[in-house]
């Protein structure tokens, strides 16, 4: 059985993450010539293109792709659910397990972003390489506007560190109350 749920979280998460990438990479107005989104948007379009009929964008936002992203994930919870022996589970219930997980792939995917800018910046800082430019044009976003607000250190540049802690904060405080206001009794 584990096997098996670790194959449907793998599978969940990586499509979930990819359609997650698509939504942020409009979001954002990142370069969609860039090989990493021309790849994306391959594996993401064939379930998005029909529902983007349905649901229209708002606000220079994808509603489509994180409707897409909800339905996916609350396919693969159930999925899991079940083949860990759970009887037919209340929506609700469903929805608050898909909140949830959508939310913490949010966050991983940007704390791995980060991690990785910090690592490249070490490494090799100034090469062009397609991912690390895709990874700049997401989290940049986030960490200039934590630059407006932080004074210059000397040349070191701690908005990256500010902003993983604000998202290890989310991790630590908001992700464990979804579960306890939805799914009282659980946690």
């Amino acid at each position: 059985m584990s096997m098996i749920t670790f194959l449907i979280d793998t599978i969940g998460s990586l499509f979930v993450m990819a359609i997650l990438l698509r939504f942020i990479l409009q979001l954002v107005k990142a370069d969609f010539y860039n090989p990493i989104s021309q790849a994306i948007v391959k594996v993401t379009s064939p379930l998005l293109n029909p529902l983007r009929k349905l649901i229209p964008g708002f606000g220079g936002m994808d509603i489509a792709a994180l409707v897409l992203a909800f339905i996916v994930q609350g396919v693969f919870v159930a999925i899991k659910m079940k083949v860990l022996g759970y009887m037919t589970l209340p929506l609700g219930t469903i929805s608050v397990l898909t909140f949830y997980f959508l939310l913490k792939t949010l966050l991983d995917l940007y704390t791995f972003a980060l991690i990785i800018m910090v690592i490249a910046s070490w490494v090799a800082p100034g090469s062009y390489n397609p991912g690390l430019m895709l990874l700049h044009q997401i989290t940049e976003p986030l960490c200039s506007r934590v630059r407006r607000i932080l004074p210059p250190m000397g040349g070191l540049d701690f908005s990256v560190m500010v902003v993983m802690l604000g998202i290890f904060f989310l991790k630590e405080h908001l992700l464990p109350n979804i579960i306890r206001i939805g799914m009282p009794g659980i946690m």
